[in-house]
Parts: structure tokens; C-alpha cells; sequence
């Protein structure tokens, strides 16, 4: 891979645009996905079914239950579940845009301080595994929004297929995309982490046949990763770009 400035001869390489709006909205949007954590809270402080929301023994899917009444064994209420619902789909529209919005080529070199070519073809591992990334990321996202648009208490098997998709293609993409930037920011290692620990707690999960003791522990060790490993992608992507941006309105400057 050229690691910096031109490509060299006999090539082919791509030169992505990473002070673009369109490279800047991706990056942000993927970084929204934190806001989860506020809505979750929420909509767990204002939980009125039986008994009290337990973050280890109630899955996150019972705030976003359509209905108050039995489901799952005990009596799901969540009043806020229009705006968990909420929530479910942002994210998956969030995922959808950063997939689409950003390149192969900006997520290859984007953790390389310097590195502005992206050498394309078969054998490059890093453009390659970057476009499995953002398809993953998509199958990802559109899992994340069928979940909520399609509550547990209304049509359990589609909600569970969103979910599946979510759980499955999510974690794969981040330890790939950490695997890749591996050595080239400081962030790697989290990114790969948080998708180890994911993949892990979600082959458990699909081992065990869907029974496990304390489920909502089992579900937030899959599903907090991912949102903390695809926050941190798109932190990492947006201070490159706005240092690119920087970058180029100190050489469009006048010289004093």
C-alpha cells in the first residue's frame, strides 16, 4: 500500500476526498449512535411493568414493547417506547448513511495519519476488507431499524431476524475494520476489542440456542461494543477529516 502522497508507478490507486461534507456527514453519523444511552436511561427510569427493569434479567426490546401486558413471562409497560422505537431506527438510518457516505478508500486510509492514497485491486487486503465493512455495516443498519419498527410484542420472528442481522454483521465488521487499522491509530485496538467481545457474547448467545441466565446482561455484552466500537469509528473518521479541512484552508490562506 503507498503509505503517503503519490501512488508509485504502475499503480492504480484512488485519492479520496477526505475533507468532503459528504465524508463529514458519514462520520458524524456514525458517531450519533451514542446518543442510545440517554434514551435507554429514559426510557428505563420511566418503566411501569412487573417487576422493576433490571438491566440483567429484562432484554433492551422489552422498553421498545408496543403494548403494556404479559410478554416474555412478566408484565412488559414501557411508556417511553415510541421513543426507544425512535432510537432503534436512528440508529439503523445512522449505520445506513456512514455505509454509504463513506468510501472504501476513506475508511482504509482515514486512522493513517499522512496517508492520502489507497492502492485498489484483488490483492489489497485493506481496500478489500474496508468495502466488507461498510456492507456488513449496512446489513447492520437496516437489521438495527427493522427492530424498531417492528416491536417484540407484534411480529416476534421479523423482530428477531433485525435483531439477528444487527448482532451477527455489526461485531464482524468492527473486528475487521480494527484488525485493519491495527498500528495506525490509537483507537485500533478498542474498535477490535469491542468487536471480539461482541462476536463472542453473540456465538454464546446462538450456542446456547437463545437460552441463557440473565439475558439483558448477555444482550448489553453484544450490543454496548457495538455502539461504543461504531461511535469510535466515526470519532476517528471525523477528527481526520476536520483535520483535512483545516489543512486545506491553511494552504487556501493568502500569505501574509
Amino acid at each position: 500500500m503507498t503509505t503517503a502522497g503519490t501512488p508509485q508507478a504502475g499503480d492504480r490507486a484512488l485519492l479520496p476526498d477526505l475533507a468532503g461534507r459528504r465524508e463529514l456527514v458519514g462520520a458524524w453519523a456514525s458517531l450519533s449512535l451514542i446518543h442510545y444511552f440517554v434514551v435507554e436511561a429514559a426510557a428505563m427510569a420511566a418503566w411501569q411493568g412487573s417487576p422493576s427493569y433490571d438491566r440483567r434479567s429484562h432484554v433492551i426490546s422489552d422498553l421498545g414493547a408496543a403494548n403494556c401486558g404479559p410478554f416474555n413471562g412478566y408484565l412488559v409497560c414501557s411508556p417511553l417506547n415510541w421513543l426507544m422505537n425512535a432510537s432503534f431506527v436512528l440508529q439503523g438510518v445512522a449505520m445506513v448513511l456512514g455505509a454509504v457516505l463513506l468510501s472504501s478508500a476513506v475508511l482504509s486510509v482515514a486512522a493513517t495519519p499522512g496517508q492520502r492514497a489507497i492502492r485498489t485491486g484483488p490483492g489489497n487486503i485493506p481496500w478489500l476488507a474496508a468495502g466488507a465493512v461498510r456492507a456488513l455495516i449496512l446489513v447492520a443498519g437496516i437489521g438495527q431499524a427493522m427492530v424498531g419498527l417492528i416491536p417484540e410484542d407484534t411480529e416476534l420472528a421479523w423482530h428477531l431476524t433485525g435483531a439477528g442481522l444487527y448482532f451477527i454483521a455489526a461485531p464482524i465488521a468492527l473486528a475487521i475494520l480494527g484488525f485493519v487499522w491495527l498500528r495506525r491509530s490509537s483507537m485500533s485496538w478498542m474498535v477490535l476489542l469491542f468487536g471480539v467481545v461482541s462476536v463472542g457474547a453473540t456465538v454464546y448467545v446462538l450456542a446456547s440456542a437463545l437460552r441463557v441466565d440473565e439475558p439483558g446482561s448477555i444482550e448489553r455484552t453484544m450490543a454496548y461494543p457495538i455502539i461504543l466500537g461504531l461511535s469510535l469509528v466515526g470519532l476517528t473518521v471525523a477528527y481526520r477529516v476536520h483535520g483535512e479541512r483545516r489543512r486545506i484552508r491553511r494552504l487556501a490562506a493568502p500569505a501574509r
